[in-house]
């Protein structure tokens, strides 16, 4: 179940934790082609920790920005009490890029060490132990996004909000414009349906416009209905921390 709430401070789980903590990714979507948006990150989380001290495990999605960093949500990471941190990575994170299939590859995997929390909205970057050279990062967008203007949405999540369990195979749709705000965009599905939406276990996937070995990043996953819809998503803006990342990623 997805919770507009909740989704606006809380991470998405996977395993024990209440279902009213998932978030999401793409449903109605299709496979992505192999080798295509290899900067596209797969994030998993151990031992995320709970009011009562036990704990949990849970996945977020984000994008490379640069050879050592990757953007993505900011609720992905929190204390105990879903408050955003920032500093060293607060439980153990693994970033896995450079696969569309995992069933056939494995991909480049990262640990997470730090954690840097944008002001202007929820988003996180997160620094990687060793930069990812075999890699293309994503251009981040600096030009306010226009109503109508169509985006590519990819991501690792649940196909479906009913008993959902993160993809093995990277599932992509095309999105439009549909609202702008000072920091978010609101989107709606377009191809391959109008239900083309986020889902379950992947907020920080990325808007992007593809083009050359990447493409430029417009926005990133933050909130919606329950999937799949035809409703309108609420995305975090790129531009508007376009200086912020250029700034922390050097």
């Amino acid at each position: 179940m997805r919770l507009r709430a909740l989704l606006a401070a809380a991470v998405l789980t996977i395993t024990t934790a209440p279902a009213a903590f998932a978030a999401p990714d793409v449903a109605h979507g299709t496979d992505v082609p192999p080798g295509q948006f290899g900067f596209v990150a797969k994030i998993a989380m151990t031992k995320i920790p709970r009011p009562d001290g036990s704990t949990y495990s849970s996945y977020c999605t984000g994008a490379l920005v640069a050879p050592g960093w990757v953007v993505t949500t900011g609720h992905c990471f929190h204390d105990a009490h879903r408050k955003r941190v920032a500093g060293k990575v607060p439980y153990p994170t693994l970033v896995t890029l450079g696969l569309v299939d995992e069933t056939i590859e494995s991909g480049v995997a990262r640990k997470a060490t730090e954690v840097l929390q944008a002001k202007e909205n929820d988003v996180a970057l997160i620094k990687l132990d060793t930069p990812v050279t075999t890699v293309t990062p994503l251009t981040v967008n600096r030009v306010l996004p226009k109503i109508g203007q169509q985006l590519t949405l990819a991501g690792w999540g649940s196909l479906t909000a009913k008993n959902p369990a993160p993809a093995t195979r990277m599932q992509q749709g095309t999105v439009q414009v549909a609202t702008v705000a000072p920091t978010t965009i609101g989107v709606r599905g377009a191809a391959p349906s109008i239900t083309t939406s986020a889902c379950t276990y992947d907020s920080g996937a990325p808007y992007f416009v593809p083009g050359g070995t990447s493409g430029t990043l417009v926005s990133l996953e933050a909130t919606g209905p329950e999937c799949p819809h035809a409703g309108i998503e609420t995305t975090s803006r790129a531009d508007v921390i376009a200086d912020w990342i250029a700034t922390r990623t050097g």
